[in-house]
């Protein structure tokens, strides 16, 4: 029982360690390019395994440990089947059609906007259409 509080202890008391970009795209590297496993490089680096998961997965979907950008290529082995290629030119070809479809509506909203002609309100109180004279009536 006193191991168990002890570890539990140590935790908390830990602090949480800041790394740089640097450090952080170098172990990220040390995975992708040497096959080694995740755990092995973050020991071999002393860093929590879980902390260099997080960075590899990060780097993996965005380009860098510490980058925004997202990849430019796929990865060799994030290849599209034919099935989800397909289904992505679908897609990317129906999404042109409606952009195409926003544009000529776009284009035809200040046709769609004309305000209906205004009516006269001639002697006492009568309507009168637009281009109808009071008189001969």
């Amino acid at each position: 029982m006193e191991t168990v509080t002890a570890g539990i202890v140590g935790v908390m008391a830990s602090k949480k360690r800041l790394y740089d970009a640097e450090f952080r795209e170098g172990a990220v590297r040390i995975v992708m390019e040497t096959g080694k496993s995740i755990p092995e490089v973050a020991a071999d680096l002393g860093i929590h395994s879980g902390t260099l998961h997080s960075w590899v997965s990060w780097a993996r979907r965005n380009g860098s440990a510490s980058s925004d950008r997202p990849v430019a290529e796929a990865s060799p082995g994030g290849r599209l089947r034919e099935s989800e290629r397909a289904e992505l030119d679908r897609l990317r070809a129906e999404a042109r059609e409606k952009d195409k479809r926003i544009r000529e509506l776009e284009m035809e909203l200040p046709n769609l906007l004309v305000k209906p002609p205004r009516q006269r309100v001639g002697q006492a109180g009568s309507t009168l259409r637009h281009g109808s004279s009071p008189i001969g009536r």
